[in-house]
């Protein structure tokens, strides 16, 4: 009963904006940090954001501040990204993921994952 799911994911015009969501089974990532990843085409994974257990910190990555919200609802068993202002630099395979620790930056390898969710920013 371990399972991460995305969606929410699809095309886009730049300046437009996207909600991923993420629906996960098993109690235990209600109090455990949750966290967005992504991977651009011909690159290496990023860490996006991160959200602690009860939502009230959360990190953010400098290319996506101001632009991106991360939030959580515990009761839905769901973490969400809200993505604004996109830009074709955003277009990505997006995964969701989850760790006991709270932590945040790229070479941060979370527990757990998704199947991930293709984002596509066009220009």
């Amino acid at each position: 009963q371990v399972q991460l799911v995305e969606s929410g994911g699809g095309l886009v015009q730049a300046g437009g904006s996207l909600r991923l969501s993420c629906k996960y089974s098993g109690r235990t990532f209600r109090s455990w940090a949750m966290a967005w990843f992504r991977r651009p085409p011909g690159k290496e994974r990023e860490f996006v954001a991160s959200i602690n257990w009860n939502g009230f910190s959360s990190y953010y990555t400098d290319a996506v501040k101001g632009r991106f919200t991360i939030s959580r609802d515990n009761a839905k068993n769901a973490v969400y990204l809200q993505m604004n202002s996109l830009k074709p630099e955003d277009t990505a395979v997006y995964y969701c993921a989850s760790d006991q620790s709270f932590m945040f930056g790229t070479s941060w390898i979370p527990r757990y994952w998704g199947q991930g969710n293709q984002v596509t920013v066009s220009s």
